[in-house]
């Protein structure tokens, strides 16, 4: 499954379970979107599960996505792909603390297939970390936040960044990165939302605790679709409204029983039941307590 014929610096070009080509990081021992590939998986899981083409077509004004871990801009390319017929204005925020996997991406265009045909785009935020341009029916607002995602968070002012209406949220695992699935930084995440802007998150992981930190961190959260390898992902929300399948007191029973549960509060990954002081406050969330 995985035969790398290409190299840069710590990353190579493999193919994955699902035929199509894929970037893997040596320094975290991962592939990105490791099942059916970039596109496939990109476009199920946040595409489809954040409802960006309906949200698109329905909004009045720019729709903002932020788009949390850029990498090889899989997701962000299935994101343009999905609403270029619409006319609503997008404005892209990504977020990256290297432009190593985008590069990367640039120099492998051929082999990994979706990057075309915004590899110029690319090629400009790459160089300038912001563009304008128009794409199909609507006009883009692309942007770059290269840095430390967690300590922008916790800065008291988010550099003028407008709040989002969707996140994609595709850090490497939190056994791999914890630095990226802390309590801490849900709680920033949701805190730099707008109360009056629906705003919906999807991500990869349906493990209990990242289910558990949401939850603590104000989101509401629900079970999402399959994407990939994965049997089923996470989804979550500033309103309940946003999600289809919410967790449940079944959900909710389970977490109590679960070794792995509690989430993380600093950058170094642990396992650990809940603590008394999370069940109590899991007990007492609006989603359980309509």
């Amino acid at each position: 499954m995985v035969s790398p014929p290409s190299t840069h610096a710590s990353y190579q070009l493999v193919r994955v379970a699902g035929g199509a080509s894929a970037v893997y990081a040596a320094a975290y021992a991962e592939k990105m979107h490791p099942g059916a590939g970039p596109a496939a998986e990109a476009e199920a899981l946040h595409v489809r599960q954040l409802q960006v083409a309906e949200r698109l077509r329905a909004a009045t004004g720019e729709f903002v996505i932020w788009d949390v871990g850029l990498g090889a801009a899989a997701n962000a390319i299935a994101v343009l792909r999905a609403t270029r017929e619409l006319s609503c204005p997008l404005r892209l925020i990504s977020f990256d603390n290297t432009l190593e996997p985008l590069r990367f991406a640039l120099q492998h265009q051929e082999a990994l297939g979706y990057v075309h045909p915004y590899g110029p785009a690319l090629q400009a935020l790459a160089e300038t970390g912001q563009l304008r341009f128009t794409d199909g029916a609507h006009d883009v607002s692309w942007q770059l936040q290269l840095g430390d995602f967690p300590a922008w968070l916790a800065a008291p002012q988010l550099s003028g960044v407008p709040a989002p209406h969707a996140i994609m949220f595709d850090a490497f695992s939190p056994a791999r990165n914890p630095a990226m699935w802390t309590l801490p930084l849900f709680t920033n995440l949701f805190q730099a939302l707008d109360p009056e802007r629906p705003c919906n998150l999807a991500t990869y992981s349906r493990s209990t605790m990242i289910r558990v930190t949401l939850l603590l961190a104000g989101f509401f959260v629900g079970r999402g679709g399959a994407a990939g390898m994965k049997e089923e992902t996470t989804v979550a929300a500033n309103t309940l409204k946003l999600i289809a399948a919410p967790l449940d007191h079944r959900w909710l029973e389970r977490a109590r029983r679960s070794d792995c549960a509690e989430p993380l509060c600093a950058s170094t990954y642990s396992r650990a039941a809940l603590a008394t002081e999370s069940w109590i406050k899991l007990q007492s969330h609006r989603q359980f307590n309509p």
